[in-house]
């Protein structure tokens, strides 16, 4: 399938940019919170995002079939190869208890691989997007960083991510094998953001969350030049049976 991803995920930018100031008033005037059969949070703040990207999502690529966290659509399809993946909050937690690490996420693929992805976190005023490699960008204060340009940092003390303070054995040894000296606890896909940005230096995890969890940081971190395999260095392709992740590695450039 052949299409124009910079002019597709540019019809977007402002959608996204407009979804993270949606998410920010709702949140303000006092948002409405259920638990959902699998026991996780969900807002009426997640589904007012959720359906307004979708919508400009739909206008954009009326063609593709769009697979969100919060609608049913096309989650029992197992056949699909070019589709979006979108999770309208993630970090639903910090969301709705004022926190700042929440984000609004659409990685499009294409072949099963992520070839574009868009990432907002309003409340931390970044704005992340790219299609295919060498367009991987940040927007921050009405500044646009080409995170792809950013110069190789080598460093003998390296900075990662992880979602728990409870590091597992089997992501120590990983950490002692690579030579992570510091771990910093972050939710939500803006771990992507930030590995791609330079910040930190990767992220590791055991299999846990779902496709549309990691889809549109997969494709800004490759973009950026960084790197996303599971354990054993194997690619990660989307649209799997269960749509739940391997285990996964993410590396930006500094340590590649």
């Amino acid at each position: 399938m052949k299409l124009n991803l910079k002019e597709i995920v540019e019809k977007l930018i402002d959608n996204f940019l407009e979804a993270g100031d949606l998410a920010i008033q709702l949140r303000e005037k006092g948002l409405e919170k259920k638990i959902k059969s699998d026991n996780t949070p969900v807002s009426n703040g997640d589904l007012e995002v959720n359906k307004f990207i979708l919508k400009k999502i739909s206008e954009v690529t009326p063609n593709l079939p769009i697979i969100s966290e919060e609608t049913s659509e096309n989650k029992d399809n197992l056949n699909l190869k070019n589709f979006w993946l979108v999770d309208p909050i993630d970090g639903t937690y910090d969301y709705i208890n004022n926190l700042e690490e929440f984000t609004i996420n659409a990685g499009l693929i294409i072949n099963n691989r992520p070839v574009a992805g868009l990432i907002n976190a309003p409340a931390k005023k970044r704005m992340f997007f790219s299609y295919e490699k060498g367009n991987a960008f940040e927007l921050s204060n009405g500044k646009k960083t080409n995170l792809s340009n950013l110069p190789v940092k080598k460093s003998e003390n390296l900075k990662f991510i992880s979602y728990s303070n409870k590091i597992k054995p089997e992501i120590q040894k990983i950490y002692d094998d690579l030579g992570v000296k510091e771990n910093i606890r972050m939710k939500s896909s803006l771990k992507f953001c930030v590995v791609a940005a330079g910040e930190y230096d990767g992220y590791v995890a055991e299999p846990r969350a779902y496709e549309w969890d990691i889809a549109a940081g997969h494709a800004i971190l490759e973009h950026a030049g960084g790197t996303v395999s599971d354990f054993d260095g194997n690619e990660i392709l989307y649209g799997k049976k269960d749509l739940k992740n391997p285990s996964i590695i993410l590396k930006n450039k500094n340590i590649l």
